[in-house]
């Protein structure tokens, strides 16, 4: 689960977002309040508020997101006691509060919202506010059994790494089984097994890269693996000889369905790559000997 919290002034219009209704949300918690509306809610914060003239961010505004799966599971009671639980945690059940659920996305979330002014007229202290609702976010996550932000990033971490390699083990199986002579096909093979190869153009009109779309992951060819970086698959590549002498003279080349730049290192790579094969020809035929 994640908290966010800081301090605000504009308390109206924040709790009218809270509680609007298009994002079908329900208030699932309210203490030492009895309106029900934001105008009312604002109106009882703002009594208290006016004994501390001084302080102007009066209002306590907090996001707490419990992982998609996490959400999925809860109620509205449990989603009360954990906003509660979330409350106690940051010395706040002595202050007025409010908290509304939004069930408009995949991703439920609460929004809290409490008054930063005691009923003595005393400022609730923000310092680091933001890490506080971090911390006792996780505390509230470990006490009620759901996921904790760190979990959460360790589960992602693995996730990606699992992408990664599915995508790694798709570009080489092309290179192996396709033997694409060129970037229009090896984009045709990867796309026959589900990858979404996306040509990087900056303004120029240069090649600059690659991006793989896979299973909802957008990665850079070298964030996938070091071999998939554009230069390194050029290598992996079996471009024809008319094609190369093209591309080193006219520093340009065809890529789906138009013509783009490309960059005098990539030149030189594939210049280098087609004289290798060469030499090889040479060699395993005898040519010259």
């Amino acid at each position: 689960m994640i908290g966010m919290g800081k301090s605000i002034s504009h308390t109206a219009a924040s709790m009218s977002y809270g509680m609007n209704e298009e994002k079908e949300s329900e208030i699932i918690h309210s203490q030492f309040l009895a309106g029900e509306t934001p105008q009312e809610i604002t109106e009882e914060f703002r009594v208290i508020q006016e004994q501390n003239e001084l302080c102007k961010k009066n209002t306590l505004s907090f996001v707490l997101s419990p992982t998609i799966e996490d959400g999925k599971k809860l109620e509205a009671q449990q989603l009360k006691e954990m906003t509660e639980r979330f409350l106690k945690e940051m010395k706040l059940r002595e202050h007025q509060a409010v908290a509304f659920v939004h069930r408009d996305k995949e991703h439920l979330h609460v929004h809290l919202y409490a008054n930063r002014i005691s009923f003595e007229g005393k400022a609730y202290n923000d310092s680091f506010i933001g890490k506080r609702s971090q911390q006792m976010a996780e505390r509230v996550a470990r006490q009620l059994e759901l996921t904790t932000v760190r979990e959460a990033q360790q589960e992602k971490l693995y996730r990606m790494q699992e992408l990664r390699s599915q995508i790694q083990r798709i570009h080489e199986k092309v290179m192996v089984q396709d033997r694409p002579r060129d970037f229009d096909q090896y984009i045709k093979s990867m796309e026959e097994h589900k990858v979404k190869v996306v040509p990087s153009i900056n303004r120029q009109n240069q090649l600059q890269g690659f991006r793989f779309e896979y299973k909802g992951t957008n990665l850079k060819g070298s964030e996938v693996h070091r071999s998939m970086s554009m230069g390194r698959i050029a290598t992996q590549m079996n471009f024809e000889k008319d094609m190369v002498q093209r591309i080193a003279k006219e520093k340009n080349m065809q890529l789906l369905g138009r013509t783009v730049n490309v960059p005098i290192s990539l030149t030189k790579t594939i210049t280098k790559k087609s004289i290798k094969l060469a030499i090889k020809v040479v060699r395993d035929t005898g040519i010259g000997i």
